[in-house]
């Protein structure tokens, strides 16, 4: 049966921009495309690490980044899409357990960027039971608006490692594109975070 479409949906945008208002001070990593669109339109921020065409890269990125940054929240913000194709990253976050790592799937049930074709999540794939499957217990669905402050509270505690699956629209806004210069963009994050570029 096809989980999604039984479910009622959140608004993207709105949900996206309620969620950093509520974790101003988080590092922020996005998936490729319409994720990457969501987090600028919500407010364009230093803390802001926007993965162009890295699809699949951004839980392990933000793996990565968690682990070198303990002290500080970090969200990966992505969609379904990115999210199952690099799937095999959630092991290892389960594996590692950065208690200061979020992941919020935006889940459409399709392919945005190459036509929404429908993904797997919309043909039977339950991305819950996959992350709990790989160890991470702190993961759940939304569907709401309200949604969003479950989430902030996991980020802004920092006490393991969440899965959020956020049902969405399956629509597509009017695209907001952040800088596409790659190391103006590493730069201007590790400015933030008080590191020299390299």
């Amino acid at each position: 049966m096809n989980q999604t479409a039984m479910k009622p949906r959140a608004d993207r945008r709105a949900f996206v921009s309620r969620l950093l208002s509520s974790v101003p001070e988080a590092l922020v990593v996005t998936g490729l495309g319409s994720a990457s669109y969501d987090v600028f339109a919500a407010g364009d921020r230093d803390l802001n690490y926007y993965l162009w065409g890295a699809m699949g890269g951004a839980a392990a990125l933000g793996l990565g980044l968690a682990l070198a940054q303990p002290s500080r929240s970090v969200v990966v913000i992505t969609g379904d899409g990115e999210q199952l194709m690099g799937i095999g990253s959630l092991a290892t976050i389960a594996a590692k357990q950065p208690r200061n790592l979020s992941i919020v799937v935006l889940d459409n049930g399709h392919f945005g960027e190459t036509g929404m074709q429908r993904s797997h999540s919309s043909l039977g794939t339950d991305l819950v039971a996959v992350a709990k499957g790989f160890g991470i217990a702190d993961a759940f669905t939304t569907d709401s608006l309200e949604g969003s402050e479950q989430v902030a509270r996991r980020i802004l505690a920092r006490d393991g490692v969440s899965f959020a699956q956020v049902f969405i629209d399956a629509n597509e806004p009017p695209r907001a594109l952040p800088p596409r210069d790659g190391p103006f963009i590493k730069n201007r994050f590790r400015a933030a975070l008080g590191l020299r570029p390299f």
